[in-house]
């Protein structure tokens, strides 16, 4: 059975995606390979396919889902004798709380920051409509952005602190063994590894970094196997 996940390419090869990463991470989980297929920004036709523009596209037989959460729910419901995302019923409700949460507070606290380094290593085509959309987005020019990133890495500096009180309290997000809220946590901070030449963490953050390289090691060094900076190892 044909099994093909769709995803975002930035310049020199680059997957900067967090929501790409969740599908990646959700289908290594699962033990399952797909044969992946990078589109650019400007190259939403290539998934039109799949009733909207944005990636992640998962093709799984004569299955086409979009959207991240409907792609990890789709892979717990297909594949139910491989490992759990959610550990359940009820611990997929909670993950979908942790959804909410990772894409109004983590994600939103790292869009303003991360900007300017995305449109720095976007693919050449890609950095007029990158540059027009996310000004658009934000309010405030690319040049903006950066001046204010003070103001910004403060903000992100306490949205961290319900990350640091769970994993001083175990070695992933979802116990002895990383689940789907883990993956979605990551996913954020592979997405700044691939864009940012510097890290967002600082070295008092032992317990962040030292998730986020057991992250980095899953699945054969998933993440680790794609252009990315070591800033951020």
């Amino acid at each position: 059975m044909s099994l093909v996940l769709y995803e975002r390419l930035c310049g020199d090869d680059r997957r900067p995606s967090p929501f790409c990463w969740r599908a990646r991470l959700a289908l290594a989980h699962k033990g399952l390979t797909p044969e992946v297929h990078a589109i650019k920004f400007t190259e939403g036709e290539k998934v039109a396919f799949s009733g909207q523009t944005k990636v992640p596209v998962l093709v799984d037989g004569q299955a086409v889902v979009h959207d991240s959460w409907g792609i990890a729910c789709h892979l717990e419901d297909t594949y139910p004798d491989a490992p759990s995302l959610f550990g359940g019923p009820g611990g997929r409700a909670v993950t979908r709380l942790f959804n909410h949460w990772v894409d109004h507070g983590l994600e939103r606290a790292l869009a303003p920051i991360l900007a300017p380094y995305l449109l720095a290593v976007a693919h050449p085509d890609d950095r007029a409509y990158y540059r027009r959309t996310r000004e658009a987005r934000f309010g405030i020019t690319m040049e903006q952005l950066a001046l204010r990133r003070p103001v910004y890495l403060e903000a992100l500096n306490a949205t961290l602190e319900p990350l640091r009180q769970r994993l001083a309290e175990t070695s992933f997000l979802c116990g002895d063994r990383p689940g789907y809220a883990d993956y979605l946590a990551f996913a954020d901070f592979q997405w700044a590894r691939s864009v940012c030449d510097r890290d967002l963490l600082g070295p008092e953050e032992q317990a962040l970094r030292t998730w986020r390289s057991c992250m980095l090691d899953l699945f054969g060094g998933l993440a680790r196997s794609v252009t990315a900076f070591e800033a951020a190892a």
